[in-house]
């Protein structure tokens, strides 16, 4: 339990911004969802919800790992249940990737929501499993998942602001609006002008 009492900074750092970043994110997802284009909701299941897992995830370690616990066992057994519940968590995100047809997702999609979050989970409950025997490698491997689900999260959280604020607001058909304003308001005012104008 020395070994654990020295990530306590680590994991002060980790928690505070994985909770700031979580309450940063609620109010980005606000700001998406009073435009008048949104998407369906499996794309939110695909994109978006797992990023809030992911900093949840990065905050539970946090919590997890600075608790005073009595037994190293008892820390295993968390993070082996919390690595083995995000490997079966991110293989339904990229389950639910591959059927939405909303939004066709690229290499770097598939990378940042599907294989990194994997491994990362992945990591997590190898280490669980060196625990007992190899603590202090243990330790580094569960740190090096929490800050691959950390950045993950970061990345996605990124991505979906950028890609709202400027693919899918420019990429939404708007009509050209003309040079003269007054003819505008009267094609808008009579349809049959506009048609005969277009024929």
């Amino acid at each position: 339990m020395t070994e654990l009492s020295e990530w306590d900074s680590f994991y002060l750092i980790v928690g505070g911004a994985a909770g700031a970043l979580i309450g940063l994110q609620f109010v980005v997802m606000t700001l998406i969802a009073s435009r008048p284009q949104r998407a369906g909701i499996e794309v939110g299941d695909a994109f978006a919800t797992p990023t809030i897992v992911h900093f949840g995830v990065a905050f539970l370690m946090a919590a997890i790992l600075r608790a005073p616990w009595k037994s190293v066992i008892t820390v295993a057994v968390f993070l082996g249940l919390v690595g083995l519940a995000g490997i079966a968590y991110s293989a339904i995100v990229t389950r639910r990737m591959s059927t939405q047809t909303t939004y066709k997702p690229v290499f770097e999609d598939w990378l940042f929501h599907s294989i990194l979050p994997l491994s990362g989970y992945a990591i997590l409950a190898v280490s669980a499993l060196a625990f007992s025997s190899y603590e202090r490698r243990a330790l580094f491997g569960v740190g090096g998942a929490t800050l691959l689900l950390l950045f993950v999260g970061i990345h996605n959280a990124w991505d979906t602001v950028t890609y709202n604020v400027f693919v899918d607001n420019h990429g939404a058909s708007r009509p050209e609006s003309s040079d003269n304003p007054e003819e505008e308001n009267a094609a808008e005012q009579n349809p049959d002008a506009r048609e005969a104008e277009q024929k």
